[in-house]
């Protein structure tokens, strides 16, 4: 079974009613995910995508039974729309929305502890568990169920790697993006934590970039646990000029703090395979594989 999704979990969709939740609800709809209800504060008692609408998160749950939420809900309102899903015991939550203001994420950080609640995000394309359930804005056409587990900062390189660990005949258990911003919920090593232990994982592939000290925790815990299974790394930026943030708000490598040589040694020192390339990938875990 995937970690952090299972074929029953009953999602809810904070915001569903507007374009792009619509939009992407309905192919979740159709990929098999489970979607009970949808949460658009003012709108409670319509219906949308033939699905019950609330004005709560405590009123949708109580409902439905829902355990899980998506929250596409704009930046300056996302942080309340999270802390309502934690507040409601929500046992994982997933935020695509961009731009969520780090103080805000403070915010929701401070609320996640002691609560039961995972948060997948923001600025996260979200997780997908092939043939068990969508919960994200991913491209499923490449995606096939097998047994390699994926942790990325990127949404564009997780799309690729899928499409590599496809072709080469090993599939994926799971993908889960953490989120290209510098304060979110689930990290990269947490995530890795999860796939060592996963009994239905055999391979990890990790797809990291410049910024923060992720990689650098993950080198710390594979060091820690040894795991068997073995665990490939790509860690984007390398070429990146220093000073000058790429892409994510999180990807920025300053005062030589953060950046790729530093992320690539840590791996390498922790006994992480580094993929050479991008477009390695996917053979490079096979062949760590046989």
């Amino acid at each position: 079974m995937a970690i952090l999704i299972t074929p029953d979990m009953k999602v809810l969709c904070q915001g569903m009613t507007g374009r792009a939740a619509t939009f992407h609800c309905g192919r979740m709809q159709s990929y098999g995910t489970r979607l009970v209800a949808g949460v658009t504060p003012g709108k409670g008692g319509q219906r949308h995508l033939d699905l019950p609408v609330f004005n709560t998160v405590a009123e949708a749950v109580e409902a439905t039974g829902a355990d899980a939420s998506i929250a596409f809900v704009p930046p300056d309102r996302a942080a309340a729309a999270i802390i309502e899903g934690i507040e409601a015991e929500l046992a994982l939550i997933v935020c695509v929305t961009e731009r969520v203001p780090v103080l805000d994420m403070v915010r929701v950080r401070q609320a996640l502890e002691g609560s039961a609640t995972v948060l997948i995000g923001p600025n996260s394309q979200g997780l997908l568990a092939p043939g068990v359930a969508q919960l994200g804005v991913m491209s499923t056409v490449d995606a096939r169920p097998g047994r390699i587990g994926i942790a990325s900062r990127s949404a564009s390189l997780t799309s690729e790697i899928v499409a590599q660990t496809t072709a080469a005949g090993l599939g994926q258990s799971a993908t889960v993006g953490v989120g290209g911003d510098p304060v979110h919920g689930i990290s990269l090593a947490e995530c890795v934590a999860r796939f060592i232990d996963d009994p239905d994982t055999d391979g990890i592939i990790i797809v990291g970039e410049i910024g923060g000290s992720e990689e650098e925790d993950v080198a710390e815990l594979v060091a820690r646990m040894r795991p068997t299974k073995p665990i490939v790394a790509l860690v984007a930026g390398r070429h990146a000029p220093p000073e000058r943030r790429m892409g994510h708000a999180g990807a920025l490598a300053t005062g030589g703090l953060g950046s790729a040589k530093a992320k690539i040694d840590a791996l390498q020192s922790a006994g992480v395979i580094i993929a050479p390339h991008a477009g390695s990938i996917g053979e490079t875990m096979r062949a760590a594989l046989n």
